[in-house]
């Protein structure tokens, strides 16, 4: 995921270079809250005093992306705002940098292991389906449950089991399957300094936000 964050500021610089050159305007819709919003159209922000004259800099730049790929994975529905963005022979950094986007289920089931599915359940629930040997038993195991961000991981802990058994059975397997279903996976690859903050369920995959300050996305 390094890799294609890196593409969307990357993109997100050269697209509001063409702004400035063409005067014209990027994007539409609104702004959500939790990102750090540009200043408005004709307010010049006054760039770092430390500026090296073989660096660039820009003040605020945002990108909305419908999707970015790389090797690592993907993410839709981009929307990412960085601050205080420069680049030059050291690198790529961004004051802060805030970025909405969906993660997809495939992605994360390919992180979590062979044989998982992931799937929206809901009433902002996730699903998980797994292949998973129980007791010394081989079975495909259903849970769903709520999702959340703690402590920078993509958290999933399952509010119904099902081992697909009579009941009896199923309430003595459900207890050693819940473990295996239970998901606490790195939103992986992510440059030095984002941090996952909230994660949701919509129809493609996991909802998240990511933010972070002083972030290095490339040298």
């Amino acid at each position: 995921m390094k890799r294609f964050l890196l593409g969307v500021l990357t993109t997100l610089v050269v697209l509001v270079l063409g702004v400035i050159v063409l005067g014209l305007s990027l994007g539409s819709g609104a702004t959500p809250a939790a990102l750090p919003s540009p200043p408005p159209s004709g307010v010049r922000v006054s760039p770092p005093g430390d500026l090296g004259p073989d660096e660039t800099w820009l003040g605020a730049v945002r990108l909305q992306s419908r999707e970015v790929l790389a090797a690592e994975g993907d993410l839709v529905d981009v929307d990412a705002t960085g601050t205080g963005v420069r680049f030059g022979p050291d690198g790529l950094r961004a004051t802060t940098l805030a970025v909405r986007a969906t993660l997809p289920f495939g992605t994360v089931a390919e992180q979590v292991g062979a044989g998982t599915r992931l799937y929206a359940a809901g009433e902002g629930r996730a699903g998980v389906e797994r292949q998973v040997n129980v007791l010394g038993r081989d079975l495909l195991v259903r849970a769903t449950g709520r999702v959340r961000a703690e402590g920078g991981l993509l958290v999933l802990e399952p509010e119904t089991v099902d081992v697909g058994g009579p009941g009896p059975v199923d309430a003595a397997l459900g207890a050693a399957a819940r473990q295996l279903v239970t998901i606490r996976t790195p939103v992986t690859g992510l440059p030095d300094g984002m941090v996952l903050r909230e994660v949701g369920v919509d129809g493609a995959g996991f909802a998240v936000r990511l933010d972070g300050q002083d972030v290095v996305l490339g040298r």
